[in-house]
């Protein structure tokens, strides 16, 4: 469920000459059996929609006065969000013959065509005050008040992100809380305008219009929208149409070390801030920890929690990286398995966050992780970043809808996938720049189409974790085959040996170990006799674990290279 609520305008909108009808009632109390919310935002004051519209109890919210006034109508609690219009204005309007006058906690209302003597009072006066038009109506409210500030001030009590809302009205002071909502529909009665700026115009009129957005949102909830409207901007392909990733789908991002998978990371969130979306990134190696618009929890040495995570990530508009460089393999996918459930209870409450990055989600989902399937359902839509896909969980692999593949080994890497889906491989050319990439959508027809990326603003920051990034070439890369050559894989370079050395099984890490094919390729390659020595003295101590082994060794290449000895 991506759409949490709805947000409705009264008059014109859901009520038709004051009154609203028993079918759209039934509608609205349908859309609340859902476990979905109801605000209602209006011009109208308190008192007056009291005495038209009974059925207030349906609403989570009320707002009104125009955005300046919130009612809870479970608890009968008022709050004003504005000060009230000053007395001496509304005795000038009086003398100046303006009438018929309203005066609510917060806003002022008359008629056209009175605005005019209003601007003039505001003006003599040097009043900081603003009109806004309602069909006729004229309301008079302190500067930057309006339906949409008050619909950011009824989410926030209710904790509903503004992208999982929808929104529906017909008139000109309707047009701000539309533009704030994920999703923005006019009813057939509504002005021209509004009809021209909204996602969904409806063929039914003022409560009848509501019930056919209800009964859509039921039945196809984020469906109702075009992939751009929610979606993320990926590329364009070479025809120049541009391709996104759907708010609700999962993606899983292929290659290997170095051929841009972290800086379309990098890419991808700087798009999420630009659109508003809240993001998690998931980062093992410290990749993003100078990422812009996030707070980092975690650093070399300090490890983060789950409950310091979980704690930014409940305060909305924070946007959060968690940092695992200080963690070891297991402590990583411990503290990835604690947070998961959090993540998605808070997504399924408050549509926050909107999505999450994992990078080398081998680290926290590899091949031998038992099944995952209810532990990755209800997230955020979600970014795998991995050097190989047989490398991540298979549970997880069967939650992907597209797959980005990098380097020239694109078009094989897109067929192993699709054949351990158990589905026919899609026609694919390889990428020819580090600027392209390979884009397959599984729910689509036809062939893996290329993308033109884009390079993020930022400059994406290689952790010196990374320690030495080059490449000695296929020739001379180790390969990691295992006793019964059943993978092959090339670390071409000391972080991607890190990085599949992690991945693989125990027990292919344990054959290249005691057979001593480390030691040979640092000396002979790398040209490290001392990390060489220190891959033969592991080799030398068999009640060693591999866990411990691995950790052992990636300590020493992390003093070496991070610290610049072993240049």
């Amino acid at each position: 469920m991506y759409f949490l609520a709805l947000a409705t305008d009264y008059d014109g909108t859901l009520a038709e000459h004051g009154a609203v009808t028993p079918e759209t009632c039934q509608a609205l109390a349908r859309l609340k059996a859902s476990g979905r919310r109801l605000i209602l935002v209006t011009g109208r004051e308190l008192a007056d929609l009291r005495h038209a519209f009974a059925r207030l109890d349906l609403f989570d919210v009320v707002v009104a006065e125009n955005g300046a006034v919130l009612y809870e109508p479970a608890s009968g609690r008022e709050q004003a969000l504005a000060p009230p219009p000053p007395s001496d204005f509304v005795h000038r309007l009086i003398d100046r013959g303006v009438a018929p006058i309203s005066v609510g906690r917060c806003v002022l209302a008359t008629w056209e065509p009175h605005e005019t003597t209003v601007l003039s009072v505001i003006h003599e006066m040097g009043l900081e005050l603003q009109i806004a038009f309602n069909k006729g109506a004229v309301m008079v409210l302190p500067p930057g008040v309006n339906k949409a500030s008050g619909l950011a001030a009824a989410l926030a009590l209710i904790d509903i992100a503004p992208h999982s809302v929808v929104a529906v009205g017909d008139a000109e002071n309707d047009h701000a809380f539309l533009k704030a909502a994920g999703c923005a529909a006019a009813v057939a009665n509504a002005l021209p305008v509004l009809k021209a700026s909204a996602d969904i115009v409806l063929g039914a009129d003022h409560g009848a219009g509501v019930a056919e957005l209800i009964a859509r949102i039921l039945q196809e909830d984020l469906d109702i929208l075009p992939p751009e409207r929610l979606g993320l901007f990926v590329g364009s392909d070479p025809q120049g149409e541009p391709v996104y990733l759907e708010a609700d789908r999962c993606a899983l991002v292929v290659g290997p070390s170095g051929a841009g998978k972290s800086q379309l990371g990098t890419l991808l969130a700087e798009r999420m801030v630009e659109r508003g979306f809240e993001f998690c990134i998931f980062d093992p190696e410290g990749d993003y920890e100078a990422l812009e618009h996030a707070v980092t929890v975690g650093d070399r040495v300090k490890p983060p929690s789950a409950a310091e995570v979980m704690r930014l990530l409940r305060e909305t508009g924070v946007n959060v990286v968690v940092n695992a460089v200080a963690l070891g393999l297991a402590e990583r996918e411990s503290l990835f398995a604690e947070m998961l459930p959090a993540v998605a209870e808070l997504k399924a409450r408050s549509g926050r966050p909107q999505w999450i990055i994992v990078d080398e989600a081998h680290h926290v989902l590899p091949a031998t992780a038992e099944d995952m399937n209810g532990t990755l359902k209800g997230l955020p839509a979600t970014v795998f970043l991995t050097i190989g896909p047989n490398l991540i969980a298979e549970s997880a692999l069967k939650e992907v809808d597209a797959v980005l593949a990098f380097g020239r080994d694109a078009p094989a890497t897109v067929s192993g996938i699709a054949q351990a889906l158990g589905r026919p491989p899609p026609h694919a050319h390889a990428p020819q720049d580090r600027d392209e990439v390979l884009f397959w959508d599984l729910h689509a027809q036809g062939p893996a189409r290329l993308l033109h990326l884009g390079a993020p603003h930022q400059a994406h920051r290689r952790h010196k974790g990374k320690y030495v990034a080059g490449d000695v070439g296929e020739w001379q890369a180790f390969w990691f085959r295992g006793p019964d050559r059943a993978v092959s894989l090339p670390a071409r370079n000391l972080s991607e040996f890190l990085q599949i050395g992690f991945a693989v099984d125990d027990a292919t890490w344990n054959h290249h170990l005691i057979a001593g094919d480390y030691t040979r390729w640092f000396r002979a390659i790398i040209k490290d006799e001392e990390l060489a020595r220190q891959a033969e003295a592991l080799a030398a101590e068999p009640q060693l674990s591999p866990a411990e082994s691995r950790e052992r060794l990636r300590a020493a290449i992390t003093r070496r290279y991070a610290t610049g000895e072993g240049g």
